[in-house]
């Protein structure tokens, strides 16, 4: 009977952290953007030819493709990061995932309701993503211990594949889907690529796992 009271206090204790901190609106974020892709894919049934397109195949694709932005939307709303750069930056990326949300591009044959709004949402916020990764990785660097450097390599890697996967996408563009005409499903790949890299720098940032985050800087999110 004691035993069974002892664990009914530890589980209803009071949270050490009154709120959400940046810390776990990272790992969030970091989840969400990992799967975002491969579940939207898997629900509009594969093969299409990039996640937004999820919008017009299915009503689970669609319903899931618009609150996992939503969700991305209000998680970068809600941070604030450590400058005040890093604050309006989240809160613009927050805008422009609102903006891939709710404007759907015109794939497939599909009219857009604005014109470019869509393309120019992803552009933008793609292109803060790959800036935050920057930004974590000279945060790292400046710690020097071990962990933290380990973060600077992962940091690197995931915004050169950002940059990377936008770049392939503006080539394929200009030169009239050069590359998609052999690869048809090139902008899910491209998108793939950046989301699961914007997700595992998140991830990464958030101090979860032990081996990227030194023991005084590990987070505890269900404390």
């Amino acid at each position: 009977m004691k035993i069974r009271l002892y664990e009914e206090q530890v589980m209803l204790s009071t949270p050490q952290r009154p709120e959400i901190d940046n810390n776990t609106i990272k790992l969030q974020v970091g989840i969400i953007a990992m799967v975002l892709a491969n579940v939207t894919d898997f629900l509009s049934g594969g093969d299409i030819t990039s996640i937004s397109a999820s919008y017009h195949e299915s009503e689970w694709g669609r319903n899931l493709f618009v609150g996992l932005l939503f969700a991305i939307s209000a998680f970068m709303l809600a941070y604030n990061g450590f400058s005040r750069k890093e604050m309006l930056l989240s809160k613009v990326a927050a805008v422009a995932a609102f903006g891939v949300a709710i404007f759907p591009c015109g794939c497939n044959g599909y009219i857009e309701t604005i014109p470019h709004v869509h393309y120019v949402s992803a552009a933008v916020m793609f292109s803060i993503l790959a800036y935050f990764c920057y930004l974590f990785r000279g945060r790292a660097e400046s710690k020097g211990h071990v962990e933290a450097r380990r973060r600077s390599v992962i940091y690197t890697f995931c915004g050169v594949a950002i940059v990377f996967s936008m770049l392939v996408m503006v080539v394929d563009h200009v030169f009239n889907d050069a590359l998609s005409g052999f690869i048809p499903r090139l902008t899910f790949y491209c998108e793939r690529v950046g989301l699961i890299a914007f997700g595992i720098s998140w991830l990464t940032a958030s101090k979860l796992l032990p081996v990227i985050s030194a023991d005084d800087e590990r987070i505890h999110p269900f404390k």
